[in-house]
């Protein structure tokens, strides 16, 4: 096994990648891609058009997301996107093994098209392609417990006894993080919204990052938020490219509501709180209360100030008060299913999942 390995956790929203061995990835940018056309042949055909990285802010307008709720709906992008996080590490070191995360959705002519990618495009000598929840859970150094994972695309939780997934137990909510994007753009420019507007970009980007929580209790919550004099609390404010202020209401400040009662938001399906006690009732009785205390929350969505304690409380308060719950909760959390893979990429106990490029051209033989 190579002491090193070049890990790709590639989710909806963002792109994770870096070497094995280090405490978090060294690369981290959004999993968008852009088409501009090209001057000497412009027109609509793949052939007629370049592909980039990110936005180009010369023609915002042509930006998208190739993973939406954890499909792949872009393999162009996806190969791009993969191309670029190669070359970078292939300059500085030799041509390391690699390991790429999959969501769990994923679909059988999904990893064949990604082993062709990897093999025959990307020329890489080994490869393991490793479920996401199954790497977060390895991120606590957890074999049995609950990982609850809530992203850019997709709300997961999946239980999992001795390093097995109890897959008929496990709960997917689409929706996520760009659900509460998608709120945030409609309530704060209404009529005017646009989504390739870098100016609503950013200030939706920066209101969810720095302005908006869970709340402990939503009705209690808007009453103090709507009791404040206006101009009172600073963080209420963002200001128009004119430099205008404008005064976030209280929904908007406690947009991530959404998490723990969707049907406010007019969105189907039960809370997170809801969905963790289903995925463990419908677990066989005698594992609950271990998997009671070993819930572990993870993923971008759980960073925001009052997720945690809130999926706590509810757990405690509403169903499992009888048992010790536990949350475990770590701080680099939004890297957990990356971090996972940097361990799991050593662990001898799965050199037998590992697939070389002679035993892919054998296969393709076959």
């Amino acid at each position: 096994m190579a002491s090193r390995t070049i890990i790709i956790d590639h989710g909806s929203g963002f792109l994770k990648a870096g070497l094995s061995g280090w405490n978090e990835p060294q690369m981290v940018f959004p999993s968008i891609v852009n088409y501009v056309p090209c001057r000497e042949n412009p027109g609509p055909s793949y052939a007629q058009r370049r592909v980039s990285l990110g936005i180009d802010i010369c023609h915002p307008d042509t930006f998208s997301y190739p993973i939406q709720r954890g499909r792949i709906l872009n393999w162009e992008g996806v190969e791009h996107i993969w191309s670029f996080v190669l070359e970078r590490h292939r300059r500085e070191h030799e041509d390391f093994p690699v390991m790429v995360t999959e969501s769990p959705l994923k679909e059988p002519a999904d990893r064949r098209k990604t082993l062709e990618i990897m093999f025959e495009l990307q020329d890489v000598p080994s490869i393991l392609l490793a479920d996401q929840l199954e790497m977060s859970l390895y991120a606590s150094g957890l074999l049995t417990g609950v990982v609850v994972d809530s992203g850019y695309g997709l709300t997961r939780v999946q239980p999992f006894h001795l390093g097995r997934p109890l897959r008929s137990c496990g709960k997917t909510l689409e929706f996520a993080g760009q659900d509460l994007s998608a709120y945030l753009f409609k309530s704060l420019f209404k009529e005017d919204c646009n989504r390739h507007n870098l100016f609503q970009l950013e200030t939706v980007a920066t209101t969810q990052m720095s302005k908006c929580y869970v709340p402990q209790n939503l009705a209690e919550a808007l009453d103090f938020r709507q009791s404040l004099p206006s101009g009172s609390d600073e963080n209420n404010t963002y200001q128009l490219p004119d430099g205008t202020p404008v005064e976030l209401t209280p929904m908007q400040r406690l947009a991530p509501e959404m998490f723990f009662s969707p049907q406010v938001f007019d969105l189907q399906g039960p809370g997170i709180s809801q969905a963790v006690v289903e995925a463990i009732l419908a677990c066989e009785a005698a594992v609950h209360p271990l998997l009671t205390s070993h819930v572990m929350a993870c993923g971008g969505n759980t960073l925001y100030p009052g997720f945690t304690k809130r999926l706590y409380k509810e757990l405690i308060a509403e169903h499992f008060s009888s048992t010790k719950a536990t949350m475990w909760v770590g701080s680099n959390r939004n890297f957990s299913v990356w971090l996972g893979a940097s361990v799991v990429a050593h662990l001898s106990s799965y050199k037998s999942e590992w697939m070389t490029k002679e035993e892919y051209e054998e296969s393709q033989r076959l």
